[in-house]
């Protein structure tokens, strides 16, 4: 079993692409993506497009399912100008594919979501633990939503998250996914043209507090 893991791309072509060139190039063509697909960065539909391309199964993160419902983040003007955004540019085809994102999927015994067992769309998973786990059937879990990498063990339970491709929030700029091989969870970073991304925002009219954060690998500069 050799599976890759990604999650929350939210619209960063540059990162995925880089992202999807080194799990070809570590032959792993099982890939799933664990959700927000769009939201932030400019290239919505080119992100869209690759995973449709590729085949590649996501399931339904918060940001998808703002953009699929005509929906809104409660918590965060931000994310609600880029969703703004990317509605008037992404076409009606990567809509609809988006509304047929499950919100769970297992595949080889393995749990996948974009939250929490809890709230599987917008439950935070900062701190693992395994008094959390113990409550949930199974043994092998993974969620995204947090954008910061991380891997835990309890007893036989496991879990990770890979991070995020196209918004890492862990000081690490570099793009951010999971592969899993023979049961062990490996964390892995590739770079890409982070100019790039920054370039075609501000050209798109965002300034720098939307996207001055890719450069670090940290959170939004501040709240306009």
């Amino acid at each position: 079993m050799n599976i890759g893991f990604i999650s929350d791309i939210h619209g960063n072509y540059e990162a995925l692409k880089a992202v999807l060139a080194e799990l070809d190039k570590m032959n792993i063509s099982e890939i799933y993506c664990l959700g927000d697909v769009v939201g932030y960065y400019s290239q919505v539909n080119e992100c869209c497009n690759e995973l449709r391309s590729r085949k590649i199964p996501c399931i339904m993160g918060n940001h998808d399912w703002y953009m699929a419902g005509n929906g809104f983040a409660l918590r965060s003007k931000s994310a609600n100008d880029c969703i703004a955004y990317q509605r008037k540019v992404i076409t009606s085809e990567n809509v609809q594919w988006l509304k047929t994102f499950p919100i769970q999927r297992e595949v080889h015994d393995i749990q996948m979501l974009h939250g929490g067992w809890s709230d599987p769309i917008d439950e935070y998973l900062l701190e693992p633990t395994e008094e959390y786990f113990n409550k949930i059937k199974g043994t092998v879990f993974l969620s995204g939503h947090t954008h910061i990498q991380t891997i835990r063990q309890f007893g036989e339970k496991k879990y990770c998250n890979p991070g995020s491709v196209g918004m890492p929030r862990d000081n690490n700029p570099e793009a951010a996914f999971a592969v899993y091989t023979d049961n062990i969870f490996t964390l892995h970073r590739v770079p890409y043209d982070i100019q790039k991304v920054c370039d075609l925002m501000a050209k798109t009219g965002f300034n720098n507090y939307y996207y001055g954060g890719l450069l670090t690998g940290a959170r939004n500069l501040k709240r306009p």
